[in-house]
């Protein structure tokens, strides 16, 4: 199983790669479906559409003020389209490998981005809430502790860019492996020039790698999102 790394080459040495151009693509995509699916909302709904992102949204808002108190909206008005954004980013990202493109999952550079986004919203927060203050959580609960909270605050962008990072690109080489068997032994069965096996047998493994898998580790990380803004804010 390979990938192209770089598919852009300019003439100053500047490349973009698979990966930048798949997030291109399923940004484009979310900002045009967002486009479509909002216009001409009424106070009151009608349709079904429009009731149907109302529920996504109170849902959503819903989970929100469940892991981080009802007053959320009011300190951090961003935090619900923040949230809401990278579940569907990430899903996306996700399930675009079901039409032939890279993950971007797959490429440690964008689960570190995402990482290193929330690391900054964490202390962002914190500071916000609570001063240069915030940083005296080092200390704690005694000072002979510091190192090793120092350590806590690295390991936590380390976490979270692997934890996605690994599942996901261990799902895709498992599948990929999987079509090279697949394809072996359908060349072993005489008069058979359509490798038939790759046709059905992994339906059921997409299913688990691509689409439980994708959106649990989606749903994962937004939780572990909002539990550390949350704990920063306290």
């Amino acid at each position: 199983m390979k990938y192209t790394q770089w598919i852009i080459t300019f003439a100053n040495g500047f490349k973009i790669s698979e990966t930048i151009i798949t997030s291109w693509i399923i940004m484009a995509a979310l900002i045009i479906i967002a486009f479509f699916l909002t216009r001409n909302l009424k106070p009151v709904p009608t349709s079904k559409v429009q009731i149907m992102l109302e529920y996504a949204v109170v849902a959503l808002r819903n989970l929100v003020k469940g892991n981080m108190g009802d007053d959320v909206e009011k300190k951090m008005p961003n935090m619900l389209p923040y949230i809401g954004s990278l579940f569907l980013f990430f899903v996306c990202s996700n399930l675009i490998g079901l039409l032939g493109f890279k993950s971007p999952t797959t490429d440690v550079d964008t689960t570190l981005a995402w990482a290193l986004i929330t690391c900054f919203l964490i202390y962002y927060q914190g500071v916000k809430a609570k001063g240069p203050g915030y940083f005296k959580g080092l200390l704690e609960p005694v000072p002979l502790l510091l190192p090793l909270n120092i350590v806590s605050e690295f390991a936590r962008p380390i976490s979270l860019t692997f934890r996605p990072f690994g599942n996901i690109l261990g799902g895709t080489v498992i599948m990929g492996l999987l079509y090279q068997l697949l394809a072996f032994v359908s060349s072993l069965i005489p008069n058979v020039s359509i490798p038939f096996l790759q046709l059905m047998i992994p339906v059921p493994l997409h299913l688990y790698f691509d689409l439980f898998a994708g959106c649990l580790q989606a749903f994962i990380f937004i939780m572990l999102t909002m539990v550390f803004v949350s704990n920063a804010t306290e």
